[in-house]
């Protein structure tokens, strides 16, 4: 496995993976005004998007922040400092140091999909991985930062009071021992978190248990639409 190219800086978490629906370009635009410049990290964003949709999203969060943005191609090398917004009707997916977008099948009802790119994100990057959940409807993210956490990652919650839609984030507190920020103070809870040494990989067995039987539990609630609709 190969890390973010990082510029000789080794953070103790240089994956940072955000995942927003309802609500979210507004608590995303927010967050990206609060990071700071040079961050020793990698950004990833997935927010539901409509098929056919042309997102403006990064140009958006380039203006809103010192970092830059964009959609990534498939098998781009990821480097830090840079934020990554999935691109519409693409799911984005991490594998050895690089991005790649795929065209699968739904999950959760939509693609872009936020479980995909955090799960993804946990087995490539295991407890190097920050994951972040936003405003947004339903519960797509609780399952892939279940595992995150389970891999030794670090989560957070935007503060369900100060969302514009609660229920995700409220579903990732409901299963998830998260750390809950309002949503003024996420910017900087993600770069104190860039720094903190992960978490050995043998004290979150248990939680990799957990993350397996919560998404079990999900995919059981939300039926087989939510995961097996295939697109070409």
């Amino acid at each position: 496995m190969h890390p973010p190219e990082t510029a000789g800086v080794q953070p103790g978490h240089d994956v940072v993976v955000i995942g927003a629906s309802a609500g979210g370009v507004e608590a995303l635009r927010e967050v990206a005004r609060n990071l700071p410049e040079g961050l020793p990290a990698a950004v990833f964003v997935a927010v539901h998007l409509p098929p056919g949709s042309r997102s403006h999203l990064p140009e958006i969060l380039a203006r809103s922040g010192p970092l830059p943005a964009e959609h990534p191609k498939d098998r781009d090398r990821v480097r830090p400092g840079r934020i990554y917004v999935a691109p519409p009707d693409h799911h984005m997916l991490l594998e050895d140091g690089t991005v790649r977008l795929a065209r699968g099948p739904h999950h959760n009802h939509h693609r872009p999909a936020i479980d995909p790119l955090f799960e993804s994100a946990a087995k490539a990057h295991d407890s190097r991985v920050v994951g972040v959940i936003l405003s947004g409807t339903l519960d797509d993210g609780t399952a892939g930062l279940a595992r995150i956490k389970a891999r030794g990652g670090v989560a957070i919650v935007q503060d369900p009071a100060t969302a514009a839609h609660s229920g995700m984030p409220e579903s990732a507190l409901a299963h998830i021992d998260a750390e809950v920020v309002p949503l003024s103070k996420i910017g900087a809870a993600i770069a104190a978190a860039v720094t903190r040494p992960p978490t050995p990989a043998s004290s979150a067995l248990d939680s990799e248990k957990h993350a397996a039987m919560l998404r079990h539990v999900l995919l059981s609630e939300n039926g087989p639409s939510a995961t097996t609709r295939e697109e070409s």
